[in-house]
């Protein structure tokens, strides 16, 4: 049976905790994936004459597995990775890490037995890359993404610039146009490349839709970085992108034949934010590649030198994006003047401002400037995106959603401007700003503030301005606004009906059952379209792609409901995909259905991971589960008796006191010694009916409760026999039907519950704001008023 995809993130996990303890995550990274590497190469390309990687003898998996409990296994691990490296051109850079280093391994039988278990991680069946990566789906690729992620989150703020989000790297990849690339020979670069997830994504990116595998640039100046780099590059089967290890600034690489720099179609970076030694090693005023012709940046900050430095390595034609901090948007002096000529020329076509801590080295927030040569020429301004307040929190980390990441890419693509969101900004607006590209300066995503009347609280009633304010859902339900209120006096209303009845005069509404069955309806659609194809699912298809299908088209449905917002709606799915979907689906592409009917008792266990026991109760055996639930009611009644009781009696003087065992419970066996011990005593007969009331009690629970095993027992008995009998019809329709499908229309519910309570909330503020007027405020307080002063006269008090 195929791994799920959380075992497979558990037990790569797993391998770091065999680490931990002599060095920081920083460091035993490069030991879990120098592993992960030569487990991926040697699955993928031993015995294979055509392969790009040669796995020599002796330096493959198999030999590393050879060597578990042996006492030299550190010094016997590095030799094979060497003879690895040497075979692949590979030396300094998956040989970086030493495995037979004391210091943080340990010494004698402490490194031989940490090193057996990381090896044996390694060898589990649910690393087999051989049958794993023939599914189509990057499995190695997610794992590498969730162990980058973890290794960037523990390796504090000062050692986790090796990794850019992959929810950024994505944005990055589908903003600047690789739908457009229609050439193998086009390019693709990124002069500080780091672990190289940036190249990736936009590498896969252009992949996926145009099926051209562009040829991979990137510089990386760390040492151990750039050597990640690489083997990234092998890992995701990118094996023939060119990743060279020095400054970009001061020693870039990559030129033309005449020593130019070499011009790309596309360029992505996430350079290292203000970095002060940015001019290290070379005269920017002498740089004999002419990047700084529209300013030299400031001496310690290095902002705009890579900004810079990207502009001059694009092509005429070429698209780019760069992360940056929100500084080089409005800062002056020498950095203003670049910002300025760089916009007069018309090179930047948008900036997408980010939620603060969402990157791994730094808490501050940056933004993504989204550069065009191609369209600078006719570019009338600067297209802006506030997409700040979109992220979930995780840990001490904020993480983009995936509605969060889908909205961006719409909007910047589609240029859709959205108040408090998105907008085209005029390039004499920014000009009569003096360049300053400051988000909020253009987009105001304020909250409009919640005013009090004053008028209302003199005289009452609810201002007609904060109905007229819920148009949206008056659009919907215009005769719902009737229902609920009606004139007091102009510009006033009161409600028709008592507070208590808000909530249920909107679900009772002709008008809101009509929008409750219009989304119903948009959830129906959707899922006959893709219910055959979910049951259609078998060996050999790709899960992600089903994904994008169900996702797509589930977004494009609802963009059509009233009051909805339809990328709550698709996230819904993306969580469950990733929670519960995903796993079912891998085991489906990987075993395909039949093989999990036959999981049955005949062979020892049921597959509950993709069919829950509860959902055949639920089906079947409805009524035994109902006679299960009475048991249980009766047993629980009883137990509520014997705490009543004991709560009655049990106390240090009561009758039960003596019952009770050392630890101050009451036990069948504690009540019956204690009756014992009282048998010839005349005057206990208070204990001793209190006792033998207690103990008739304790023994009516015991029975309840073996009924209530001997039922459960028994329905057990019946869900497990009905595993092995499942028709594959059947199964499908558990799985489909009752599990996946029946938790997405629960989901979209929620939906529908957030419209109905929002709407009964405001109108329920309201109506309790304004409720008692200030004079009746007044009134009532003089009445208190007497009345205080009344009792305190009798007590003797003058007032």
């Amino acid at each position: 049976m195929a791994i799920k995809k959380s075992e497979l993130y558990s037990s790569l996990w797993k391998s770091c905790d065999e680490l931990r303890g002599g060095m920081d995550a920083s460091q035993y990274k490069d030991y879990v994936l120098v592993l992960l590497f030569v487990k991926y190469v040697s699955d993928k390309y031993a015995g294979d004459p055509n392969s790009l990687i040669d796995i020599p003898a002796g330096g493959s998996f198999a030999d590393m597995v050879a060597l578990k409990g042996d006492k030299e296994i550190g010094d016997k691990i590095n030799q094979i990775i060497a003879k690895l490296a040497e075979a692949n051109n590979l030396t300094g850079v998956i040989d970086v890490a030493d495995f037979n280093d004391q210091e943080k391994l340990g010494k004698g039988k402490e490194m031989v037995d940490r090193l057996s278990n990381l090896v044996s991680i390694f060898d589990s069946p649910g690393l087999d890359f051989r049958s794993n990566r023939a599914q189509g789906d990057d499995i190695l690729g997610d794992a590498y993404e969730y162990l980058m992620r973890h290794f960037a989150t523990e390796s504090g703020k000062s050692k986790g610039q090796f990794y850019t989000p992959a929810e950024v790297s994505r944005i990055m990849a589908q903003v600047i146009d690789l739908a457009s690339a229609s050439d193998s020979k086009q390019t693709i670069y990124d002069p500080t490349c780091g672990s190289g997830s940036l190249l990736l994504k936009a590498h896969d990116e252009a992949k996926s839709i145009t099926g051209l595998d562009l040829a991979v640039y990137g510089q990386e100046m760390d040492n151990a970085t750039s050597a990640l780099a690489k083997m990234n590059m092998i890992l995701h089967d990118c094996p023939t992108a060119e990743i060279w290890k020095d400054n970009s600034l001061s020693a870039p690489n990559w030129k033309d034949h005449q020593g130019n720099l070499k011009l790309f179609d596309f360029i992505v970076a996430n350079p290292p934010f203000s970095t002060k030694a940015w001019s290290n090693g070379f005269d920017p005023a002498e740089d004999e590649f002419k990047r700084f012709g529209y300013g030299i940046p400031p001496e310690k900050n290095g902002d705009y030198a890579f900004l810079l430095h990207m502009l001059t390595s694009l092509k005429s034609t070429g698209k780019a994006a760069v992360i940056l901090p929100h500084g080089v948007l409005f800062r002056g002096g020498a950095e203003a003047a670049i910002r300025k000529r760089i916009l007069q020329q018309g090179f930047i076509k948008g900036i997408i401002g980010l939620p603060a801590n969402l990157f791994f080295g730094t808490g501050i927030p940056a933004c993504i400037i989204v550069l065009d040569k191609a369209g600078s020429a006719d570019r009338k301004g600067v297209f802006l995106i506030d997409a700040s307040k979109g992220f979930i929190k995780e840990g001490n980390k904020n993480r983009l959603r995936e509605q969060d990441i889908h909205r961006i890419v719409d909007t910047f693509n589609g240029q859709y401007e959205e108040e408090k969101y998105a907008r085209l900004v005029p390039m004499a607006e920014i000009e009569a700003n003096d360049f300053n590209l400051n988000i909020p300066r253009y987009i105001d995503t304020s909250e409009a503030e919640d005013l009090q009347d004053i008028e209302a609280h003199l005289h009452g009633g609810i201002p007609e301005r904060d109905i007229d304010a819920l148009q949206a859902y008056w659009q919907v339900m215009p005769n719902l606004r009737d229902a609920l209120s009606k004139a007091q006096r102009p510009g006033y209303l009161d409600l028709k009906v008592a507070v208590g009845e808000i909530k249920p005069t909107i679900f009772g509404h002709a008008e809101f059952d009509a929008f409750r069955q219009t989304v119903a309806g948009l959830f129906e659609t959707w899922r006959s379209e893709h219910r055959p194809r979910l049951a259609a699912i078998a060996i050999g298809d790709k899960p992600k792609a089903l994904l994008s299908q169900l996702a797509e088209d589930l977004l494009q449905r609802f963009e059509a409901a009233p009051l909805l917002n339809a990328y709550d709606v698709y996230q819904h799915l993306q969580d469950y995909w990733y929670a519960t979907l995903q796993d079912d689906v891998y085991q489906l592409v990987i075993d395909g259905w039949q093989p999990l009917i036959a999981s049955g008792p005949s062979q020892g266990q049921a597959n509950t991971d993709l069919l829950p026991p509860e959902l055949i109760v639920h089906r079947y055996y409805a009524a035994e589960a109902a006679a299960i639930n009475e048991l249980e009611g009766k047993r629980d009644a009883i137990s509520r008796e014997l705490e009543e009781l004991d709560e009655e009696q049990g106390g240090e003087d009561g009758p039960l006191a003596e019952g009770k065992t050392e630890k101050g419970k009451l036990t069948a066996a504690s009540i019956k010694a204690r009756l014992k011990a009282i048998k010839q005593d005349l005057d206990a007969n208070e204990e001793r009916q209190a006792l033998e009331h207690c103990l008739a009690l304790i023994e009516r629970e015991a029975e309840a409760g073996k009924k209530v095993k001997a039922a459960q027992k028994a329905l057990d008995a019946k869900v497990l026999a009905h595993y092995a009998k499942l028709s594959e019809v059947e199964l499908k329709t558990l799985v489909i039907d009752d599990k996946w499908l029946a938790t997405l229309q629960a989901d979209v519910q929620t939906e529908l519950d957030r419209v109905s309570q929002a709407l009964t909330g405001r109108i329920r503020q309201l109506a309790e704001r304004y409720a008692t007027p200030l004079p009746a405020l007044n009134a009532e307080m003089d009445t208190l008023t007497v009345k205080v002063n009344a009792h305190l006269a009798k007590m003797g008090f003058a007032v």
